[in-house]
This record gives C-alpha cells, sequence and structure tokens, in this order.
C-alpha cells in the first residue's frame, strides 16, 4: 500500500472510511441482535474489522501530519538560524500584522 502525502486524498480517503465505517455499524444496528444470528455475527466481526482499520487509517494519518509538522519545524528553525535578520524581520512583520487585526477589534 502507497504512502499518500496529497492532504486532499487523505481527507477524501478519511470521509470515505467513515462513511464506510458508520454504514456498517447502521447494519450492526438494524441486525435483530440475537448472538444466536449467524448474520448479526457476520456484522459484528465485519465492524470490528472496519472499526481496527479505520482505527489504523487514522493513527497513521495522525502520524504522518505530526511528521510533515515536525519537518516544516525544522526547516523554519533552519531558515532562521541561516538569516537572523530575515527571521527577525518577518516576526516583526507578522506581529505587527496579528496587532492591527486585533487592534480592529
Amino acid at each position: 500500500m502507497a504512502k499518500t502525502t496529497d492532504p486532499q486524498e487523505l481527507d477524501t480517503r478519511l470521509d470515505d472510511d467513515l462513511a464506510l465505517l458508520t454504514e456498517t455499524l447502521e447494519e450492526v444496528l438494524k441486525s435483530s441482535g440475537d448472538p444466536a444470528d449467524q448474520k448479526y455475527v457476520e456484522l459484528k466481526a465485519k465492524a470490528e474489522k472496519s472499526l481496527n482499520d479505520v482505527k489504523a487509517r487514522v493513527s497513521n494519518a495522525s502520524d504522518n501530519y505530526y511528521h510533515r509538522a515536525k519537518q516544516v519545524a525544522s526547516r523554519a528553525d533552519e531558515y532562521v538560524h541561516e538569516k537572523p535578520w530575515q527571521g527577525i524581520g518577518v516576526g516583526a512583520t507578522l506581529g505587527l500584522v496579528v496587532g492591527l487585526l486585533l487592534a480592529r477589534r
């Protein structure tokens, strides 16, 4: 299974996974609920498998976002160390913009 780096594609896959999980759980809930009923047992197993699959994908997506955020922070840190005056200028500009936006309130 290839790793996806496009955030929109990940969001779409996550939405699809959650929709599949919802449909499966609805089937389980509509079932008679009788543990002796073979269909109930099959649907319950299907729901548990879907839930575990979605949990794994959500965990992987979370790990991926964490790793990417860490890389961005590392790159920003390197940039500021290489070009400190530009970093100060960017920080001052962002502070000014945020200050102006907050003063409008």
